[in-house]
C-alpha cells in the first residue's frame, strides 16, 4: 500500500510517518523507502503550501510544531483508509496473505493467547502475525500512532473502538511457605500486614492493587517496585513479599496463587485504532472474537 500513498499524498504520509517516530527523520525515510532528503523535501513542500511551519530544528534534532503534531494526528486514519480503499481497487488485499501487527499485556505471555496464535496460524499460514508486549498504556499509544494494527488491552480503552472478550482473574501471590498458602480462598484484608511487591505507579495492576486493598480497610506496603512481573513472582518465591497477580503457568513452584474472595478481576478488550480494518487484519480481528464468544 505504500507505493500507493507515496504517489497519492507523498507529503502527508511523510508528516504521519514524522510524527509516528517522534520527529526521527532516518526512520521515518526507513519505512517509507526513500532517502532521508526526499523525506526533507517533502515536509518543506508541505509546509510551503501550507504556509505555515510545521517542524522545529534545533542541531541535528527535529520535533513537530503544535500544528504539525495536530495535523499529523488528524490525517493517520485518512491516509489508512486511502491505503485500504486502493488495496481493495487493485485487489491486492486478499486477506490470506500480509502481515497484521499485534499487541498484548506483559501478563498474557503463556495460557490461551499464545494457544489462539497458534490456532490461527495453521488455519491462516500465508498472514504473518508480528507481536509486541508491552503495558496497556503503551500498547494503547502504539495503537494511536499506528504501529500496531490490533491489539489486545488491559483495561479496555476508552478512546479507542473495542470490545470485551473476557476477564482475568487476579490472585494473591504467596511464598509457598506462607501461613495462608494453604487456604483455599482468602480475605484480601488478610494480607493488610504483608509487604507487598508491586508494579510502578503507571500501570493499571498496581492501581487496581491500591483500590483493592483500600476497599478492605487498608494501604499496601509496597516496598519494591518492579515492571515485568515474572521478576515480582521469583522476588516473592525468596520471601521478599506477597503481590496480587494473574495466573501464570511458568510461575515458581515456590510460590503459590491463592484465590480471592470477592471481585478481584480486570476486563480484557480487543481494541483498534481504525474503523476499517486491512483484510488480513480482519481476519484475526474474526476470529479472536470468535474464540473469546465460544469460551465465554
Amino acid at each position: 500500500m505504500d507505493q500507493w500513498l507515496s504517489l497519492f499524498a507523498p507529503q502527508l504520509q511523510a508528516l504521519a510517518e514524522l510524527a509516528a517516530h517522534d520527529g526521527h527523520m532516518t526512520r521515518a525515510a526507513e519505512t517509507l523507502g526513500v532517502p532521508q532528503s526526499s523525506m526533507s523535501r517533502r515536509i518543506h513542500a508541505l509546509e510551503n503550501d501550507l504556509k505555515t511551519p510545521l517542524l522545529v530544528h534545533s542541531g541535528r534534532t527535529v520535533r513537530l510544531t503544535p500544528a504539525g503534531s495536530a495535523l499529523a494526528a488528524r490525517i493517520r486514519e485518512p491516509l489508512h483508509e486511502l491505503a485500504l480503499a486502493i488495496d481493495a481497487v487493485v485487489d491486492e488485499g486478499d486477506g490470506e496473505h500480509g502481515t497484521v501487527r499485534f499487541g498484548f499485556p506483559l501478563t498474557m505471555g503463556t495460557g490461551d493467547l499464545p494457544d489462539l496464535l497458534s490456532a490461527f496460524r495453521r488455519d491462516h499460514p500465508g498472514i504473518t502475525v508480528t507481536l509486541k508486549q508491552g503495558h496497556g498504556s503503551a500498547l494503547v499509544r502504539d495503537l494511536e500512532n499506528g504501529a500496531l494494527d490490533l491489539a489486545v488491552t488491559i483495561p479496555p480503552p476508552e478512546r479507542l473502538q473495542h470490545t470485551v472478550i473476557g476477564a482475568q482473574e487476579i490472585l494473591a501471590t504467596l511464598p509457598a511457605g506462607h501461613p495462608l498458602a494453604e487456604a483455599p480462598r482468602i480475605h484480601l484484608a488478610r494480607l493488610r500486614f504483608e509487604t507487598f511487591i508491586a508494579n510502578p505507579p503507571d500501570y493499571h495492576l498496581r492501581g487496581s492493587t491500591e483500590q483493592w486493598c483500600a476497599a478492605a480497610g487498608f494501604a499496601p506496603e509496597i516496598a519494591v517496585e518492579v515492571t515485568e512481573f515474572a521478576t515480582i513472582r521469583e522476588l516473592v518465591a525468596r520471601g521478599l513479599g506477597v503481590a496480587l497477580l494473574p495466573h501464570d503457568d511458568r510461575a515458581p513452584s515456590e510460590t503459590v496463587e491463592v484465590p480471592l474472595v470477592g471481585e478481584h478481576r480486570r476486563a480484557i478488550a480487543l481494541a483498534r485504532a481504525t474503523t476499517t480494518l486491512a483484510p488480513a487484519a480482519r481476519h484475526l480481528h474474526d476470529f479472536l472474537l470468535a474464540e473469546a464468544a465460544h469460551r465465554a
